[in-house]
């Protein structure tokens, strides 16, 4: 069943184990990365989960080489301990940032074919 759900994706998610800051209006919730594509994220869900599901969430992704990734974000889904994020927004420094993520992870084809079916 999880291929036919990865099947319905337009972006490949890639599996990544990094530290995440959630943060909602003036709560920060520390959290772990699961998997990350160009216009999604998953992670860990909290023990102490007090957040507006409706609001917009900041990602604070935190690189190996001491760099971040800022993400803006809409919460889509909570299940079995794992928050699935809609990425609404990505400025230009961390596009870069995040391309170069995915890029060492993945096929440099098939991310060019995501990253135009992201400028659409």
């Amino acid at each position: 069943m999880a291929d036919a759900h990865n099947d319905k994706r337009r972006f490949t998610r890639v599996e990544l184990a990094l530290p995440v800051e959630v943060h909602q209006g003036g709560s920060v919730w520390h959290q772990h990365l699961i998997d990350i594509s160009l216009n999604g994220v998953a992670t860990d869900q909290p023990a102490e989960w007090d957040a507006q599901y409706n609001e917009p969430f900041t990602l604070m992704i935190a690189l190996e080489d001491d760099r971040e990734i800022e993400l803006h974000a809409y919460l889509q889904h909570v299940e079995a301990g794992r928050l699935g994020f809609s990425v609404q927004h990505v400025d230009d420094a961390n596009i870069a940032a995040l391309r170069a993520v995915l890029e060492a992870h993945m096929d440099i084809t098939l991310l060019e074919e995501e990253l135009r079916l992201l400028s659409e």
